[in-house]
């Protein structure tokens, strides 16, 4: 009876343990990224309100903010570190699971690249205060994404990595081939590759939170990917379900 108290409370402890996911997001930026040019007032990439992959409907901060009923913006704020133009803090409706969204200068977005790296590979811990509680990220979220132009496209990454740690963190990369271009050092880093992608692609917010949902569900691989790759299809109309599931991959 003892024992199985026990296994019972451990096993409450585990589910009850704070979860922290972690999202990287370069601005948009026609200026400074090889990108082919988007309208110019969603390409600034130092233009938080109106910028593709922040503010407008499907950016970030506004699809969870304004679009994701599992999701509740508690804190943001304004230049929280050198080239992070604002901070956001979303709370899971139901769950303890916090996601810490950074957007990038879009000027900086090989800083914001190689900083995704460092998170990923156990070097670089952060967090931020709020409600007199510590919420964790980089290194220290065990889910950690990029989302955006793929920086690996405009900069060669001489750096190698030796894990710091013995943690496998789980990554979201939506960047145009990002398996291609950030494989090698995810192999390095060994970390799980749970949604990236073959081909261009439209790295929009509805594809973050649907694999993101999947992975605060505790779904597999296959299933994160599976609802990456609907919802893909979903906002891009003339993306059929199987060529999202061929654009929209998980594993090496």
């Amino acid at each position: 009876m003892k024992k199985l108290i026990f296994l019972l409370l451990f096993a409450n402890a585990v589910l009850s343990q704070t979860r922290y996911i972690h999202v990287f997001v370069p601005l948009c930026d026609n200026k400074y990224q090889g990108i082919v040019p988007v309208p110019a007032k969603i390409g600034n990439g130092q233009d938080l309100k109106n910028n593709l992959y922040w503010g407008c409907g499907y950016g970030v901060k506004m699809f969870f903010k304004l679009k994701s009923p599992q999701w509740k913006l508690v804190h943001s704020v304004l230049n929280p570190k050198n080239k992070v133009l604002e901070r956001c803090v979303f709370k899971h409706t139901t769950l303890d699971v916090y996601l810490v969204a950074d957007a990038y200068d879009g000027q900086y977005i090989k800083e914001c690249t190689l900083d995704y790296l460092d998170a990923l590979n156990g070097s670089k811990n952060d967090s931020i205060a709020f409600e007199g509680k510590q919420i964790y990220c980089g290194s220290k979220a065990t889910l950690i994404c990029y989302t955006g132009h793929d920086g690996l496209m405009d900069f060669e990454n001489t750096n190698t990595y030796t894990p710091k740690d013995k943690i496998k963190r789980d990554a979201i990369i939506l960047a145009c081939f990002s398996k291609s271009y950030f494989s090698p050092f995810l192999k390095q880093i060994g970390a799980n590759p749970l949604v990236w992608s073959t081909h261009l692609m439209s790295p929009e917010a509805y594809t973050l939170e649907a694999a993101v949902n999947a992975w605060v569900a505790k779904k597999s691989n296959v299933e994160a990917r599976e609802a990456a790759a609907a919802a893909y299809s979903k906002y891009q109309k003339t993306c059929s379900i199987n060529s999202a599931r061929r654009l929209l991959v998980t594993g090496f």
